[in-house]
Protein backbone atom coordinates (compact mmCIF):
# COMPACT_ATOMS: atom_id res chain seq x y z
CA UNK A 1 0.00 0.00 0.00
CA UNK A 2 1.40 3.62 -0.68
CA UNK A 3 -0.17 7.08 0.40
CA UNK A 4 -0.12 9.43 -2.34
CA UNK A 5 -0.28 13.39 -1.26
CA UNK A 6 -1.51 15.40 -4.17
CA UNK A 7 -1.55 18.94 -3.95
CA UNK A 8 -4.44 20.56 -6.43
CA UNK A 9 -3.07 24.41 -6.58
CA UNK A 10 -5.14 27.36 -5.91
CA UNK A 11 -7.53 27.51 -9.25
CA UNK A 12 -8.69 25.38 -12.11
CA UNK A 13 -7.81 21.84 -12.72
CA UNK A 14 -6.10 22.83 -16.03
CA UNK A 15 -3.16 24.23 -13.77
CA UNK A 16 -2.57 20.66 -11.84
CA UNK A 17 0.26 18.82 -13.10
CA UNK A 18 0.42 16.07 -15.52
CA UNK A 19 1.89 13.96 -13.00
CA UNK A 20 -0.77 15.62 -10.42
CA UNK A 21 -3.51 14.68 -12.75
CA UNK A 22 -2.44 11.17 -13.79
CA UNK A 23 -1.98 10.18 -9.65
CA UNK A 24 -5.78 11.12 -9.57
CA UNK A 25 -6.50 9.45 -12.48
CA UNK A 26 -5.00 6.03 -12.15
CA UNK A 27 -6.04 5.86 -8.12
CA UNK A 28 -8.03 2.93 -6.46
CA UNK A 29 -9.39 5.97 -4.09
CA UNK A 30 -9.30 9.70 -3.53
CA UNK A 31 -9.92 11.83 -0.50
CA UNK A 32 -10.79 15.34 -0.92
CA UNK A 33 -9.75 16.89 2.56
CA UNK A 34 -12.34 19.43 1.30
CA UNK A 35 -14.41 19.59 -2.04
CA UNK A 36 -14.89 22.97 -1.80
CA UNK A 37 -12.27 23.82 -4.18
CA UNK A 38 -12.48 25.45 -8.04
CA UNK A 39 -11.06 22.30 -9.30
CA UNK A 40 -12.84 19.40 -8.18
CA UNK A 41 -15.88 19.54 -10.40
CA UNK A 42 -13.10 19.43 -13.06
CA UNK A 43 -11.41 16.48 -11.91
CA UNK A 44 -10.97 12.76 -13.24
CA UNK A 45 -12.19 9.45 -11.42
CA UNK A 46 -15.13 10.81 -9.66
CA UNK A 47 -16.41 7.82 -9.08
CA UNK A 48 -13.71 6.70 -6.70
CA UNK A 49 -12.95 10.30 -4.89
CA UNK A 50 -15.18 11.34 -1.73
CA UNK A 51 -14.40 14.52 0.63
CA UNK A 52 -13.35 15.01 4.29
CA UNK A 53 -16.49 18.01 4.47
CA UNK A 54 -18.72 16.36 6.59
CA UNK A 55 -15.36 16.10 9.75
CA UNK A 56 -15.44 19.65 9.18
CA UNK A 57 -19.51 19.81 9.97
CA UNK A 58 -19.77 17.29 12.95
CA UNK A 59 -16.91 19.10 14.72
CA UNK A 60 -15.89 22.90 16.16
CA UNK A 61 -12.49 21.68 17.96
CA UNK A 62 -9.87 21.90 14.98
CA UNK A 63 -7.77 19.47 16.31
CA UNK A 64 -10.22 16.63 16.91
CA UNK A 65 -11.07 17.64 12.98
CA UNK A 66 -7.30 16.94 12.32
CA UNK A 67 -6.95 14.10 13.85
CA UNK A 68 -10.06 12.44 12.41
CA UNK A 69 -9.25 13.56 8.98
CA UNK A 70 -5.87 11.94 9.62
CA UNK A 71 -7.83 8.67 10.74
CA UNK A 72 -9.71 8.39 8.23
CA UNK A 73 -6.81 7.90 5.33
CA UNK A 74 -4.83 5.99 7.49
CA UNK A 75 -8.31 3.72 7.86
CA UNK A 76 -8.59 3.60 3.88
CA UNK A 77 -4.89 2.54 3.52
CA UNK A 78 -5.61 -0.54 5.39
CA UNK A 79 -7.42 -1.51 2.08
CA UNK A 80 -5.16 -0.34 -0.63
CA UNK A 81 -3.33 2.32 -2.01
CA UNK A 82 -4.89 5.79 -1.34
CA UNK A 83 -4.40 9.77 -2.86
CA UNK A 84 -5.28 12.50 -0.68
CA UNK A 85 -5.50 15.45 -2.06
CA UNK A 86 -5.45 18.77 -0.69
CA UNK A 87 -5.65 22.54 -1.73
CA UNK A 88 -2.94 24.27 -2.45
CA UNK A 89 0.59 22.44 -1.79
CA UNK A 90 1.02 19.55 0.59
CA UNK A 91 3.65 20.98 2.03
CA UNK A 92 2.62 24.85 2.83
CA UNK A 93 0.02 25.32 5.81
CA UNK A 94 -1.25 21.06 5.73
CA UNK A 95 -1.06 20.19 9.29
CA UNK A 96 -2.92 16.76 8.17
CA UNK A 97 -0.02 16.33 5.78
CA UNK A 98 2.28 16.68 8.33
CA UNK A 99 0.80 14.07 10.48
CA UNK A 100 0.42 11.63 7.98
CA UNK A 101 4.26 11.80 6.69
CA UNK A 102 4.80 11.17 10.43
CA UNK A 103 2.39 8.19 10.50
CA UNK A 104 3.45 6.56 7.76
CA UNK A 105 6.68 6.72 8.85
CA UNK A 106 6.06 4.57 12.17
CA UNK A 107 3.99 2.00 9.53
CA UNK A 108 7.00 1.38 7.50
CA UNK A 109 4.08 2.80 4.07
CA UNK A 110 5.34 4.21 1.22
CA UNK A 111 4.04 8.06 1.31
CA UNK A 112 4.76 10.28 -2.02
CA UNK A 113 4.13 13.60 -2.15
CA UNK A 114 3.06 15.56 -5.67
CA UNK A 115 3.58 19.26 -5.45
CA UNK A 116 1.40 21.90 -6.07
CA UNK A 117 1.32 25.75 -6.45
CA UNK A 118 0.54 26.55 -3.20
CA UNK A 119 -1.60 29.37 -1.66
CA UNK A 120 1.54 31.86 -0.71
CA UNK A 121 2.15 32.90 -4.54
CA UNK A 122 -1.02 34.08 -5.50
CA UNK A 123 -1.74 35.33 -1.84
CA UNK A 124 1.64 37.45 -2.43
CA UNK A 125 0.50 38.54 -5.55
CA UNK A 126 -2.95 40.14 -3.88
CA UNK A 127 -0.64 41.88 -1.36
CA UNK A 128 2.14 43.03 -3.29
CA UNK A 129 4.18 41.66 -0.91
CA UNK A 130 7.98 40.03 -1.18
CA UNK A 131 8.31 36.70 0.32
CA UNK A 132 11.80 37.67 1.05
CA UNK A 133 10.78 40.36 3.77
CA UNK A 134 10.51 37.92 6.45
CA UNK A 135 6.84 36.36 5.76
CA UNK A 136 5.58 33.96 8.53
CA UNK A 137 2.73 31.29 6.98
CA UNK A 138 0.70 29.28 9.76
CA UNK A 139 -2.34 26.84 9.42
CA UNK A 140 -5.28 29.67 11.33
CA UNK A 141 -7.10 26.71 12.44
CA UNK A 142 -3.74 25.82 14.47
CA UNK A 143 -2.92 29.34 15.91
CA UNK A 144 -6.95 29.52 16.54
CA UNK A 145 -6.18 26.69 19.13
CA UNK A 146 -3.55 28.48 21.25
CA UNK A 147 -3.83 31.25 23.79
CA UNK A 148 -1.36 33.86 22.06
CA UNK A 149 0.23 33.30 18.39
CA UNK A 150 3.29 32.69 18.03
CA UNK A 151 3.83 35.59 15.45
CA UNK A 152 6.48 38.22 15.19
CA UNK A 153 4.09 41.52 14.60
CA UNK A 154 7.22 43.07 13.31
CA UNK A 155 6.69 40.77 10.55
CA UNK A 156 4.29 40.04 8.15
CA UNK A 157 2.43 37.14 8.50
CA UNK A 158 -0.16 34.80 6.02
CA UNK A 159 -2.90 32.91 7.45
CA UNK A 160 -4.09 29.87 5.83
CA UNK A 161 -7.45 28.36 6.06
CA UNK A 162 -9.68 30.65 7.88
CA UNK A 163 -12.70 28.43 5.86
CA UNK A 164 -15.58 29.90 7.90
CA UNK A 165 -16.74 32.59 10.15
CA UNK A 166 -16.51 30.38 13.30
CA UNK A 167 -12.92 29.39 12.12
CA UNK A 168 -12.21 33.39 11.84
CA UNK A 169 -14.10 33.88 15.17
CA UNK A 170 -11.50 31.77 16.76
CA UNK A 171 -8.63 33.20 15.03
CA UNK A 172 -9.00 36.57 15.89
CA UNK A 173 -9.48 35.81 19.97
CA UNK A 174 -6.41 34.58 20.03
CA UNK A 175 -4.60 37.00 17.44
CA UNK A 176 -6.23 39.99 19.73
CA UNK A 177 -4.34 38.93 22.64
CA UNK A 178 -0.89 40.56 20.83
CA UNK A 179 -2.86 42.94 18.14
CA UNK A 180 -4.79 45.83 18.55
CA UNK A 181 -8.47 44.92 17.98
CA UNK A 182 -8.43 47.79 15.33
CA UNK A 183 -5.61 46.48 13.45
CA UNK A 184 -6.00 46.40 9.70
CA UNK A 185 -6.11 42.92 8.19
CA UNK A 186 -6.56 41.55 5.09
CA UNK A 187 -8.93 38.83 4.45
CA UNK A 188 -7.97 36.93 0.66
CA UNK A 189 -10.48 34.86 -1.13
CA UNK A 190 -9.91 32.60 -3.29
CA UNK A 191 -6.55 33.81 -3.83
CA UNK A 192 -5.00 32.77 -7.95
CA UNK A 193 -8.57 31.97 -8.84
CA UNK A 194 -10.57 34.14 -11.19
CA UNK A 195 -12.81 35.06 -8.26
CA UNK A 196 -9.86 36.46 -5.99
CA UNK A 197 -11.06 39.08 -3.73
CA UNK A 198 -9.18 40.91 -0.96
CA UNK A 199 -11.14 42.43 1.96
CA UNK A 200 -9.67 44.89 4.25
CA UNK A 201 -10.80 44.91 7.52
CA UNK A 202 -10.36 45.70 11.07
CA UNK A 203 -9.11 42.30 13.13
CA UNK A 204 -12.29 42.04 15.10
CA UNK A 205 -14.36 42.45 11.99
CA UNK A 206 -13.12 39.51 9.77
CA UNK A 207 -15.82 37.26 10.92
CA UNK A 208 -18.67 39.42 10.02
CA UNK A 209 -17.37 38.95 6.49
CA UNK A 210 -19.69 37.51 4.13
CA UNK A 211 -17.10 36.66 1.48
CA UNK A 212 -15.93 33.74 4.02
CA UNK A 213 -15.29 30.23 2.38
CA UNK A 214 -12.91 27.52 2.13
CA UNK A 215 -9.97 29.57 0.11
CA UNK A 216 -10.56 32.36 2.22
CA UNK A 217 -6.86 32.88 4.22
CA UNK A 218 -5.71 36.13 6.26
CA UNK A 219 -3.16 38.62 5.86
CA UNK A 220 -1.59 40.80 8.87
CA UNK A 221 0.90 43.67 7.59
CA UNK A 222 3.50 44.00 10.20
CA UNK A 223 2.62 45.91 13.61
CA UNK A 224 5.30 48.00 13.31
CA UNK A 225 9.02 48.06 14.02
CA UNK A 226 9.35 47.74 17.43
CA UNK A 227 6.64 45.24 19.35
CA UNK A 228 8.40 42.29 18.64
CA UNK A 229 10.65 39.84 21.61
CA UNK A 230 13.00 39.22 19.00
CA UNK A 231 13.38 42.89 18.18
CA UNK A 232 13.79 43.92 21.62
CA UNK A 233 16.30 41.33 22.50
CA UNK A 234 18.49 42.76 19.36
CA UNK A 235 18.21 45.87 20.68
CA UNK A 236 19.89 44.68 24.02
CA UNK A 237 22.67 42.98 22.20
CA UNK A 238 23.45 45.99 20.49
CA UNK A 239 23.74 48.04 23.30
CA UNK A 240 26.10 45.70 24.68
CA UNK A 241 27.99 45.22 21.46
CA UNK A 242 31.36 47.30 20.83
CA UNK A 243 29.42 50.10 18.95
CA UNK A 244 27.13 49.96 21.43
CA UNK A 245 26.34 52.15 24.94
CA UNK A 246 29.98 52.19 27.21
CA UNK A 247 27.53 51.79 30.48
CA UNK A 248 25.60 48.91 29.23
CA UNK A 249 29.29 47.06 27.94
CA UNK A 250 30.89 47.44 31.49
CA UNK A 251 27.40 46.23 33.67
CA UNK A 252 28.04 42.50 35.14
CA UNK A 253 25.29 40.63 37.01
CA UNK A 254 26.67 41.99 40.13
CA UNK A 255 26.66 44.90 39.03
CA UNK A 256 22.73 45.30 38.03
CA UNK A 257 21.74 43.77 41.23
CA UNK A 258 20.34 47.02 43.29
CA UNK A 259 18.77 47.82 40.10
CA UNK A 260 16.78 45.04 39.61
CA UNK A 261 15.68 45.71 42.76
CA UNK A 262 14.74 48.80 42.44
CA UNK A 263 12.83 48.51 39.42
CA UNK A 264 10.92 45.41 41.25
CA UNK A 265 9.75 48.27 44.16
CA UNK A 266 8.78 50.53 41.49
CA UNK A 267 5.92 47.70 39.70
CA UNK A 268 4.92 46.89 42.94
CA UNK A 269 4.28 50.39 43.56
CA UNK A 270 2.17 50.85 40.25
CA UNK A 271 0.48 47.58 41.30
CA UNK A 272 -0.38 49.47 44.90
CA UNK A 273 -1.23 52.54 42.74
CA UNK A 274 -3.77 50.11 40.47
CA UNK A 275 -2.20 52.46 37.51
CA UNK A 276 -2.28 50.02 34.52
CA UNK A 277 -0.36 52.85 32.37
CA UNK A 278 2.21 52.75 34.82
CA UNK A 279 2.55 49.24 35.53
CA UNK A 280 2.95 49.06 31.44
CA UNK A 281 5.75 50.97 31.87
CA UNK A 282 7.42 49.77 34.70
CA UNK A 283 7.07 45.97 33.22
CA UNK A 284 9.09 47.25 30.61
CA UNK A 285 12.00 48.19 33.04
CA UNK A 286 11.79 45.32 34.88
CA UNK A 287 11.52 43.18 31.75
CA UNK A 288 14.81 45.31 30.20
CA UNK A 289 16.96 43.90 33.66
CA UNK A 290 16.12 40.65 32.48
CA UNK A 291 16.86 40.95 29.11
CA UNK A 292 20.25 42.55 30.83
CA UNK A 293 21.34 39.76 32.10
CA UNK A 294 20.96 37.08 30.07
CA UNK A 295 23.24 39.09 27.46
CA UNK A 296 25.59 39.04 30.20
CA UNK A 297 24.74 35.43 30.65
CA UNK A 298 24.97 35.22 26.35
CA UNK A 299 28.10 37.15 26.50
CA UNK A 300 29.88 35.45 28.65
CA UNK A 301 28.91 32.01 27.12
CA UNK A 302 27.01 31.06 30.33
CA UNK A 303 23.53 30.64 29.20
CA UNK A 304 21.18 32.08 26.13
CA UNK A 305 17.33 33.37 26.02
CA UNK A 306 16.45 29.96 24.70
CA UNK A 307 17.86 28.41 27.75
CA UNK A 308 15.99 30.88 29.85
CA UNK A 309 12.91 30.22 28.41
CA UNK A 310 13.38 26.55 28.11
CA UNK A 311 13.94 25.82 31.67
CA UNK A 312 10.94 28.37 33.08
CA UNK A 313 8.46 26.48 30.62
CA UNK A 314 9.80 23.04 31.60
CA UNK A 315 9.55 24.31 35.23
CA UNK A 316 5.89 25.14 34.27
CA UNK A 317 4.67 21.93 32.63
CA UNK A 318 6.80 20.06 35.85
CA UNK A 319 5.29 22.07 38.25
CA UNK A 320 1.69 22.07 37.03
CA UNK A 321 0.83 18.18 37.05
CA UNK A 322 -2.38 18.93 37.35
CA UNK A 323 -2.48 20.49 33.84
CA UNK A 324 -0.24 18.64 31.87
CA UNK A 325 -0.61 15.73 33.59
CA UNK A 326 -3.24 13.44 35.40
CA UNK A 327 -2.58 14.23 38.87
CA UNK A 328 -6.01 15.64 40.28
CA UNK A 329 -6.01 18.36 42.74
CA UNK A 330 -8.68 19.92 44.91
CA UNK A 331 -8.11 23.74 44.91
CA UNK A 332 -5.40 26.24 45.33
CA UNK A 333 -4.30 24.86 48.36
CA UNK A 334 -3.77 21.33 47.06
CA UNK A 335 -1.74 23.25 43.91
CA UNK A 336 0.15 24.98 46.22
CA UNK A 337 1.36 21.77 48.21
CA UNK A 338 1.86 20.08 45.30
CA UNK A 339 4.39 22.77 43.94
CA UNK A 340 6.17 22.82 47.16
CA UNK A 341 6.35 18.82 47.29
CA UNK A 342 7.94 19.19 43.42
CA UNK A 343 9.77 21.98 44.31
CA UNK A 344 11.60 19.85 47.32
CA UNK A 345 12.36 17.13 45.32
CA UNK A 346 13.97 19.26 42.37
CA UNK A 347 16.34 21.20 44.99
CA UNK A 348 17.29 18.09 46.62
CA UNK A 349 18.35 16.53 43.74
CA UNK A 350 20.83 19.66 42.95
CA UNK A 351 22.19 19.36 46.16
CA UNK A 352 24.53 16.80 47.63
CA UNK A 353 22.90 17.16 51.22
CA UNK A 354 19.54 17.29 52.16
CA UNK A 355 17.87 20.00 51.23
CA UNK A 356 16.78 22.01 54.08
CA UNK A 357 13.24 22.97 54.20
CA UNK A 358 14.01 27.28 54.31
CA UNK A 359 16.92 26.55 51.57
CA UNK A 360 15.41 28.75 48.44
CA UNK A 361 14.11 31.76 49.88
CA UNK A 362 16.60 34.46 48.86
CA UNK A 363 18.91 36.24 51.42
CA UNK A 364 18.18 38.93 49.60
CA UNK A 365 14.63 39.48 50.34
CA UNK A 366 13.21 42.29 52.48
CA UNK A 367 13.17 41.09 56.11
CA UNK A 368 9.30 41.66 56.52
CA UNK A 369 9.36 38.94 52.86
CA UNK A 370 11.89 36.25 54.30
CA UNK A 371 10.10 35.75 57.83
CA UNK A 372 7.12 35.77 56.11
CA UNK A 373 8.37 32.98 54.01
CA UNK A 374 10.18 31.04 56.52
CA UNK A 375 7.10 31.06 59.40
CA UNK A 376 5.09 30.08 56.37
CA UNK A 377 6.89 27.01 55.01
CA UNK A 378 7.90 25.65 58.61
CA UNK A 379 4.47 25.54 60.09
CA UNK A 380 3.73 23.42 57.04
CA UNK A 381 5.45 20.18 58.70
CA UNK A 382 3.70 21.20 62.01
CA UNK A 383 5.96 23.54 63.72
CA UNK A 384 3.54 26.22 64.56
CA UNK A 385 1.38 27.44 67.42
CA UNK A 386 -2.08 25.41 67.51
CA UNK A 387 -4.54 28.57 68.21
CA UNK A 388 -4.41 32.42 67.14
CA UNK A 389 -4.58 32.89 70.78
CA UNK A 390 -1.19 31.30 71.56
CA UNK A 391 0.52 34.00 68.97
CA UNK A 392 -0.93 36.88 70.51
CA UNK A 393 -0.12 35.16 73.69
CA UNK A 394 3.64 35.26 72.47
CA UNK A 395 3.46 39.04 71.00
CA UNK A 396 2.42 40.10 74.21
CA UNK A 397 5.32 38.12 75.88
CA UNK A 398 8.00 40.04 73.58
CA UNK A 399 6.98 43.28 74.24
CA UNK A 400 7.86 42.23 78.20
CA UNK A 401 11.17 41.44 76.80
CA UNK A 402 11.89 44.27 74.82
CA UNK A 403 10.58 46.56 77.64
CA UNK A 404 13.15 44.32 80.09
CA UNK A 405 15.85 44.61 77.74
CA UNK A 406 18.75 46.82 79.95
CA UNK A 407 21.28 47.82 76.59
CA UNK A 408 20.93 49.04 73.27
CA UNK A 409 22.04 45.29 71.73
CA UNK A 410 19.40 43.57 73.82
CA UNK A 411 16.79 46.32 72.92
CA UNK A 412 17.90 45.32 69.39
CA UNK A 413 17.59 41.27 69.45
CA UNK A 414 14.10 41.80 71.22
CA UNK A 415 12.88 44.19 68.73
CA UNK A 416 13.90 41.76 65.79
CA UNK A 417 12.18 39.04 67.85
CA UNK A 418 8.80 41.00 68.62
CA UNK A 419 8.62 42.08 65.00
CA UNK A 420 9.40 38.09 63.73
CA UNK A 421 5.93 37.13 65.95
CA UNK A 422 3.68 39.88 64.62
CA UNK A 423 4.63 38.50 61.01
CA UNK A 424 3.30 35.00 62.37
CA UNK A 425 0.19 36.91 63.43
CA UNK A 426 0.22 38.08 60.17
CA UNK A 427 0.26 35.12 58.84
CA UNK A 428 -2.27 33.65 60.96
CA UNK A 429 -4.96 35.93 59.75
CA UNK A 430 -3.66 35.71 55.91
CA UNK A 431 -2.29 38.98 55.84
CA UNK A 432 0.83 39.70 53.84
CA UNK A 433 2.94 42.22 56.21
CA UNK A 434 4.75 43.21 53.45
CA UNK A 435 1.97 44.43 51.60
CA UNK A 436 0.09 45.37 55.01
CA UNK A 437 3.21 47.66 55.79
CA UNK A 438 4.06 48.90 52.27
CA UNK A 439 0.46 50.39 52.37
CA UNK A 440 0.32 51.41 55.97
CA UNK A 441 3.70 53.48 55.08
CA UNK A 442 1.42 54.83 51.59
CA UNK A 443 -1.36 56.17 54.55
CA UNK A 444 1.05 57.81 56.58
CA UNK A 445 2.51 59.41 53.43
CA UNK A 446 -0.83 60.74 52.24
CA UNK A 447 -2.40 61.83 55.76
CA UNK A 448 1.09 63.37 56.74
CA UNK A 449 1.22 65.25 53.38
CA UNK A 450 -2.42 66.51 54.18
CA UNK A 451 -1.03 67.95 57.24
CA UNK A 452 1.44 69.73 55.70
CA UNK A 453 -0.84 71.19 52.95
CA UNK A 454 -3.50 72.29 55.13
CA UNK A 455 -0.76 73.88 57.16
CA UNK A 456 1.12 75.58 54.18
CA UNK A 457 -2.46 77.23 53.63
CA UNK A 458 -2.18 79.13 56.83
CA UNK A 459 0.42 79.86 56.38
CA UNK A 460 2.67 77.63 58.96
CA UNK A 461 5.54 75.18 58.82
CA UNK A 462 5.35 71.83 60.27
CA UNK A 463 7.98 74.17 62.86
CA UNK A 464 5.44 76.41 63.64
CA UNK A 465 2.68 73.93 64.47
CA UNK A 466 1.87 71.95 67.81
CA UNK A 467 1.07 68.62 68.01
CA UNK A 468 -2.48 68.58 68.90
CA UNK A 469 -3.15 70.70 65.94
CA UNK A 470 -1.21 67.94 63.70
CA UNK A 471 -2.99 65.32 65.38
CA UNK A 472 -6.26 67.29 64.26
CA UNK A 473 -5.75 67.38 61.09
CA UNK A 474 -4.04 63.70 61.22
CA UNK A 475 -7.37 63.18 61.96
CA UNK A 476 -9.35 64.97 59.26
CA UNK A 477 -6.48 62.96 56.76
CA UNK A 478 -8.07 60.28 57.60
CA UNK A 479 -12.00 61.05 57.47
CA UNK A 480 -11.44 62.26 54.18
CA UNK A 481 -10.11 58.49 52.86
CA UNK A 482 -6.07 58.85 52.96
Amino acid sequence: MTLTIVGLGPGRAQDLTRRAWSALENAPRVILRTKEHPCVPELPNRENTESCDDVYESSGDFALIYSAIVNRVMSALEQGDVVYAVPGDPLVGEATVQSLIARCAEANIPCEIVMGISFIEPMLKAVRLDALDGVQIFDALTIAMMYHPPLNPDLPALLAQVYSRQAASELKLTLMNQYPDEFDAALIHAAGTDDERVEWVKLYEIDRSPHIQHLTSLYLPPLGTQNSFETLQDNIAHLRAPEGCPWDRKQTHLSLRKYLIEETYEVLETLDREDPAALQEEMGDLLLQIMLHTQIGIDDGEFRMADVIRTLNEKLIRRHPHVWGEVSVNGADQVVTNWDAIKRQEKAGKLEKPASLLDGVPLELPALMRAYEYTSRAAKPGFDWERVEDVIAKVREEIEEVQAASTPDEQASEIGDLLFVVVNWARWLKVDPETALRESSQRFYGRFSYIEAELAKQGKALADSHLQEMDALWNQAKAHGL
